[in-house]
């Protein structure tokens, strides 16, 4: 997660099963009926790549397998089950993207993707989320 000496950066965040957004937006499935989860302690890993959730938040969501995907992990390398499509939002920004599955007993992870997709950079002296200081904190997207 950075520096051994920085502190943990844990922040809620909202993720929504992005087929639902769809099919409500169709008028295939009532807005109330969309699945989404609150949690109140996600962790900010700059060293994970993406979003991986916990198996229950998974489940809750109603999300679909797409693939395994092999991962390094401090255990070693495993094979981790890919799910889309979600929508992560943190302090009023989104990121949409795939998840990974890990088991029950690890925090959900916000990746070096998300982060990157939100502009958001960790203010280590602050231990929180900032928006980029490169772009004056506002959500800027670099595209060349």
């Amino acid at each position: 997660m950075g520096s051994p000496t920085m502190g943990r950066v844990v922040v809620p965040a909202k993720v929504v099963n992005v087929n639902d957004l769809f099919n409500a937006d169709q008028g295939l499935l009532p807005p109330d009926r969309v699945r989404s989860v609150e949690i109140p302690d996600a962790l900010v890993d700059t060293g994970a790549t993406t979003l991986a959730l916990p198996k229950r938040y998974i489940s809750q969501l109603g999300l679909s397998p797409v693939h395994a995907r092999r991962a390094r992990t401090s255990a070693g390398s495993v094979m981790l089950q890919s799910y889309g499509i979600v929508r992560l939002t943190i302090q009023g920004r989104d990121w949409s993207g795939d998840v990974l599955e890990i088991p029950d007993e690890c925090p959900a992870l916000i990746g070096q993707m998300p982060l990157e997709g939100m502009d958001f950079v960790i203010d280590p002296v602050g231990q929180r989320l900032i928006g980029n200081p490169e772009h004056g904190g506002e959500h800027i997207i670099e595209l060349y």
